[in-house]
């Protein structure tokens, strides 16, 4: 459950200064948002999957549901609201180190509201996603979750409000750096910020670093995992790739440092292919580079 929008991802040789201008090197168009890119990934891996999200009937929003069909996501309980704008971006990635800036256009559709939300619909399904970007009906839908059995997943990259209340709720926690910045302060340890976070509720919780890779807290302790050294050509949306391929991994039963050695290998494929959903690499991408690799090691 959560966001999906539309990309124009254009490459430029450095991030232009103001009141200047700057010729593109390179223009794509793909579709992103964190829910939606994280349930693109799960589905190239070869997970059933089903995108609850809220979209209108404009041009945008038709390249939303058309981009996730192609993707074999099921969007059978997508809202869409006719005479609305759906969310639109644009990206500017620096080409040599993929660096990206973006520039946003909010959703004009409703949201998703908590009466409208049913997991009736999915008697057979694990684990619940959340981007915590519709965090009244996130709310109903953890709740109806729990009552399931399943287990509730989200990722996060501002502090909001609402969102504490949230995680109360969630049992597998992944955020930004920022927002763990945001909670405890940019100075903290990292030990400090990941044991706050699950004094919130989550059993487990991770908190990705880009180019530094990822820790990780359970009740087995803090682990570090390395990123994967590759050029990079685009690192949009490649946190989001790290969350669906880390769900990849609980449904597979591994445990947290093959989870998160798994996923760190998968946003690293991401960088490195650019492309937007494109760039999303399959398993067999993701097995080859992790041979040979150290999972992880006691931070």
């Amino acid at each position: 459950m959560g966001q999906a929008c539309v990309d124009y991802v254009g490459r430029v040789p450095v991030y232009p200064v103001e009141d200047s201008k700057m010729e593109l090197e390179g223009l794509f168009i793909s579709c992103g948002g964190p829910a939606a890119t994280a349930l693109v990934t799960l589905a190239r891996l070869g997970v059933p999957t089903s995108f609850l999200g809220s979209i209108s009937d404009d041009p945008f929003g038709v390249q939303i549901a058309d981009s996730l069909e192609e993707e074999r996501v099921n969007i059978s309980f997508l809202k869409i609201t006719p005479g609305h704008s759906s969310q639109f971006a644009f990206i500017a990635v620096t080409i040599g180190e993929g660096k990206r800036t973006i520039f946003w256009n909010r959703s004009s559709a409703p949201e998703l509201t908590p009466k409208e939300v049913s997991l009736d619909r999915f008697p057979g399904a694990r684990i619940l996603h959340l981007d915590g970007l519709m965090l009244d009906a996130g709310k109903e839908a953890a709740e109806q979750a729990k009552k399931r059995g399943m287990t509730v997943v989200m990722d996060t990259e501002t502090l909001r409000e609402g969102t504490l209340e949230l995680l109360s709720r969630v049992d597998i926690l992944i955020v930004s750096e920022s927002f763990a910045d945001a909670l405890v302060g940019a100075e903290a340890p990292r030990q400090k910020a990941l044991e706050g976070l699950r004094e919130l509720g989550p059993r487990q919780v991770v908190i990705t670093l880009g180019a530094k890779g990822s820790v990780g807290l359970d009740l087995n302790g803090i682990i570090h995992q390395h990123a994967f050294p590759v050029v990079s050509m685009d690192t949009t949306g490649a946190g989001d790739v790290y969350h669906g391929a880390y769900i990849y991994g609980l449904l597979q039963r591994w445990n947290m440092v093959e989870c998160m050695a798994f996923a760190s290998a998968a946003a690293a494929l991401k960088c490195m292919n650019g492309g937007g959903w494109r760039g999303i690499p399959d398993i067999k991408a993701i097995d080859g580079l992790m041979k040979g690799k150290s999972v992880g090691y006691p931070y």
